[in-house]
Parts: C-alpha cells; sequence; structure tokens
C-alpha cells in the first residue's frame, strides 16, 4: 500500500514490488494474481486503515459545522504524518493514467465519490438537525469541501506543511453558510 501510495499505480514497477515484499515472481503470482489485483487490495486496505478517519469524523456526534471544522483539520493531520505518504491515497492516485489503466482511473473516481456522498449524507442531517438551512445546495456544499481535502491532499504531496494545510482549512471553513451555529 505505502509503495503504491508514494509512487502510484504506473511509478510502482513490479520488480519495486516483489523487491519491497522479499517475494519471489511466481510467489507474487500465486498470492495476488497480478499487479492491478494487488493495486486493487492496497486501496481497500487504505480505505479501511488510513482512510478511515474520514468516515469516523463524519459521524461524530456534533453539529454539521464542527463536523466539518474537525474534517479539515484532521486531514491538515492526516495528510502531513511523519510515518506514512504524503497526501492521500485516492486523491492523488490515477487522475491521469495510461488508456489501459482506465479502469483503476475509474475505481479511484468511485472511491471520490463514495467520500463525497458521505460528506453530502452529513449534510442533509444537519438540514434535518436544522445548523443548515433548508435551502442549502448540499451537492455543491459536499463538493466544495471534497474539493478542498483533495487540494489539501496535493498541497501536503507537494511539500506544504501541516501548518500550512491548517491555515487552508480554517480559509475553508469561512465558506460556511452564513448565519449558522459557529463551533467555539
Amino acid at each position: 500500500m505505502r509503495l503504491f501510495w508514494d509512487r502510484g499505480y504506473d511509478g510502482t514497477s513490479f520488480d519495486d514490488l516483489i523487491a519491497t515484499m522479499g517475494i519471489s515472481a511466481s510467489s507474487f503470482y500465486n498470492a495476488f494474481g497480478s499487479k492491478e489485483a494487488l493495486y486493487h487490495e492496497a486501496i481497500d486496505t487504505y480505505m479501511s486503515v488510513a482512510g478511515a478517519w474520514l468516515f469516523a469524523i463524519l459521524n461524530e456526534d456534533a453539529d454539521t459545522r464542527t463536523v466539518f471544522q474537525d474534517l479539515t483539520t484532521a486531514a491538515a493531520s492526516e495528510f502531513t504524518r511523519d510515518d506514512l505518504p504524503a497526501g492521500c491515497m485516492i486523491s492523488v492516485a490515477a487522475t491521469q493514467c495510461s488508456p489501459a489503466q482506465t479502469r483503476l482511473r475509474d475505481l479511484l473516481a468511485s472511491h471520490r465519490t463514495r467520500s463525497e456522498d458521505a460528506m453530502a449524507d452529513r449534510l442533509r442531517k444537519g438540514v434535518e438537525a436544522g445548523d443548515l438551512p433548508a435551502g442549502t445546495d448540499i451537492g455543491a456544499l459536499a463538493a466544495f469541501y471534497g474539493s478542498l481535502l483533495r487540494g489539501m491532499a496535493v498541497q501536503a504531496r507537494d511539500g506544504a506543511s501541516r501548518e500550512r494545510l491548517l491555515e487552508i482549512a480554517r480559509i475553508g471553513m469561512q465558506a460556511w453558510p452564513a448565519g449558522q451555529a459557529r463551533s467555539v
């Protein structure tokens, strides 16, 4: 997972994989079948381990603005951890790939869509709870915060510090619909 996260699918060679895992080519094929099959496993692992923070925060028992503030500030920390590659594997991987890899591009796009859909679901709960106006454009607001998080992931990948990402998160929260409850 870390190798794919750090180098992307196309940037990770078969030789890199077997050297990192310390196994032979035949063992690799017996265990995983193909590089693409292993990549799918790596994405699933990422989503259940490294990406779980996003869904956990969206399920917090707090007002919606606080949840999204927590989401953006947590992203700043998660994307700049010392023990993992910078950014988000799903955000920075396979936005551009060879025509032969469109399945992988589509897979990662579906994961990005799933995250944005989860944000939209949380925003709908905010409308139902009354901490967002009934006329809130849920789709646009979810797309905005999804784009903000993906942009922060790219910034981290490019070397932005945690402090810089926290400032981006703070500015991003200024887009929150006016007149709603603000956390202290």
